[in-house]
């Protein structure tokens, strides 16, 4: 089994994740955002990569959820903080998505074989589905724009190391490779963890939300294994909760 930790979706192709079971990550927040959301009983959530896709999705009864640049596009129900995917106003709605970053990122997935949403909030749930798989596995960090965000590496150093765990608890050792950026974030989260929270405020992300009094966002993104579901990307294009794990 092979790990590769993916810096940014503009560092793949769909042809190189064909076949594998693919792990997307954009910690602030849109992959928060989804399991947040479903945790608390929202309907299946549709990631879309253009706000022009996402009106014409919605049907009667959806809600339409996202941001550009941190902000909620205008006319959308919903912005992009994790506080308003656990209102009771999400509850049992269908919620059609866009951000700048993380679906865009979920987009690069169509021929992968299994697409899992990962997070802090979800880490360890997340890990032990993509160690049953069997597969090769991509763990995908949205990025920012093209760049690196720090969060989301150390979300997918957790969840690698968390695989790796989850293979010895199956009695199955880890006899696989795993590239050197994905080894990179491994250790680099062993020296946060103790301290994750101050760390990921303190990154480009989490200095702009803090300056856009959203600090309270990054504190709740930054919760491991706080939320245990497991959504997962639907041959439909939706995001639904496996039905092997429930909150």
């Amino acid at each position: 089994m092979q790990i590769d930790v993916i810096p940014t979706l503009n560092d793949t192709t769909e042809e190189a994740l064909a076949g594998k079971t693919v792990i997307v990550i954009d910690v602030l927040r849109a992959t928060s955002n989804i399991v947040t959301g479903l945790f608390h009983g929202s309907g299946p959530i549709v990631p879309v990569a253009t706000i022009q896709q996402a009106y014409q999705l919605k049907e009667p009864g959806d809600l339409l959820g996202g941001e550009r640049n941190c902000e909620r596009i205008a006319g959308f129900d919903l912005g992009n903080s994790p506080y308003e995917f656990k209102s009771s106003e999400v509850s049992g709605k269908r919620i059609v998505l866009t951000t700048t970053n993380g679906t865009l990122a979920i987009s690069k997935t169509k021929q992968a074989e299994e697409v899992l949403i990962g997070s802090f909030l979800n880490a360890s749930v997340c890990a032990a589905a993509a160690a049953s798989s069997g597969r090769d596995i991509a763990v995908l960090c949205s990025g920012t724009k093209s760049r690196f965000s720090l969060e989301d590496g150390l979300c997918a150093g957790l969840i690698a190391r968390q695989i790796k765990r989850s293979l010895g608890d199956q009695g199955r050792s880890y006899e696989g490779n795993i590239n050197d950026f994905g080894l990179a974030m491994e250790h680099s989260y062993e020296q946060a963890s103790g301290d994750l929270t101050r760390i990921v405020l303190s990154c480009s992300n989490g200095i702009r939300l803090r300056s856009l009094g959203q600090e309270d966002d990054v504190r709740f993104c930054c919760q491991v294994d706080a939320l245990p579901v497991l959504p997962i990307l639907t041959k439909e294009e939706t995001i639904s909760l496996s039905a092997a794990v429930n909150p």
